[in-house]
């Protein structure tokens, strides 16, 4: 009853938060701003959108093609499609159930090629591990480039305090306070737990040896260069498909490179947030992007046209998700024949 009740809030509580954040950045908006967002959306060139789609797709395939690597390390050669399909099918099964895509993968392959589930869940956690250092270097690169940017987000931030008057909160240090307050309290209750049973203390550690052991496989491949490239691959298909979509709209199509690498950083820990990024996504996006474009006017947090762009990129990447990956779980579901071309 407990995991029942416990795996039910790890869907509700992102998925309120999502609901939450579309209320609130939608109402922070007043009369004139409501219609310029729903008028970039009129007016966004969808055949930008349609190229951030195309890019996200061969990151996805790209993905599949660098998975085989540490699966034939471990004497299981994988065909390229079948990767594919369990890879979008994980894709799929992540935006209904937090962490679930993880497991489906895993599935998928012992269905079609008979790998066992823990080494092919080993070798997800892998690249789980080698996809967080490339976040977090692409998020020190980011940081750099605020160099010359800082200053005038302090300005920026400065000026609308100001315009608030005294006695009104800021929204921005408001949901800075929210975040931060959410963030420790989550920490200190994680530790609390993994500390008072043994019990989850006991899987955290295995999950850390998993990691440990897939981080090893990365390094033992005799793939090691092809991985490597793969894995450059992408991650500058990911950045490429964010800074293409700024240019769907006239008003984000200037944004500079620091806010757009700004943007991803902020779009990136929404989609870790909440699955599929609902609401979330587009907010942190919204939110970041709006201090690299000029002040909004009649006052507020974020420039419509940035909430927009936040908007039409989670829209169609995740439309793109939702067909390709509910595509690839049928097919994965209906053909379970090795395939080792």
């Amino acid at each position: 009853m407990k995991k029942r009740a416990s795996a039910i809030l790890k869907v509700i509580i992102p998925l309120a938060l999502g609901i939450w954040l579309v209320f609130s950045t939608y109402n922070g908006l007043d009369v004139h701003q409501r219609e310029e967002l729903f008028s970039a959306f009129r007016e966004a060139n969808w055949w930008w959108l349609f190229l951030t789609m195309f890019l996200g797709w061969l990151s996805h395939l790209s993905r599949a093609w660098r998975w085989r690597y540490l699966l034939l390390h471990l004497g299981h050669p994988v065909g390229l499609w079948n990767a594919y399909h369990a890879v979008m099918s994980g894709y799929f099964m992540n935006m209904l159930v937090p962490r679930a895509g993880e497991v489906s993968r895993g599935l998928a392959l012992y269905r079609s090629d008979g790998v066992p589930f823990e080494k092919g869940f080993g070798t997800i956690l892998a690249e789980r591990a080698v996809d967080l250092l490339m976040l977090l270097g692409i998020a020190g690169a980011t940081l750099l480039l605020q160099r010359d940017s800082i200053d005038q987000l302090y300005e920026r931030v400065v000026a609308y305090r100001v315009g608030q008057g005294p006695g009104t909160p800021s929204v921005l240090a408001t949901w800075g306070v929210w975040i931060l307050g959410g963030l420790v309290l989550a920490g200190a209750l994680l530790a609390w737990l993994v500390w008072s049973r043994p019990a989850l203390r006991a899987r955290v550690l295995d999950v850390v040896r998993g990691v440990v052991a897939g981080v090893r496989s990365v390094l033992q491949t005799r793939h090691k260069a092809q991985f490597l490239v793969h894995t450059c691959l992408i991650w500058g298909l990911y950045v490429g498909m964010f800074w293409i979509g700024f240019q769907a709209l006239p008003s984000t199509s200037t944004v500079p490179l620091a806010g757009i690498m700004a943007g991803f950083i902020a779009g990136s820990i929404g989609i870790v947030l909440v699955q599929g990024g609902i609401g979330v996504y587009p907010a942190f996006v919204g939110l970041i992007v709006s201090m690299y474009m000029p002040a909004v006017e009649g006052g507020g947090a974020i420039q419509p046209d940035a909430l927009a762009m936040g908007w039409l990129l989670w829209a169609a990447q995740t439309n793109m998700l939702i067909v390709l990956g509910g595509l690839s779980l049928l097919l994965a579901a209906r053909d379970r024949t090795p395939e080792t071309t």
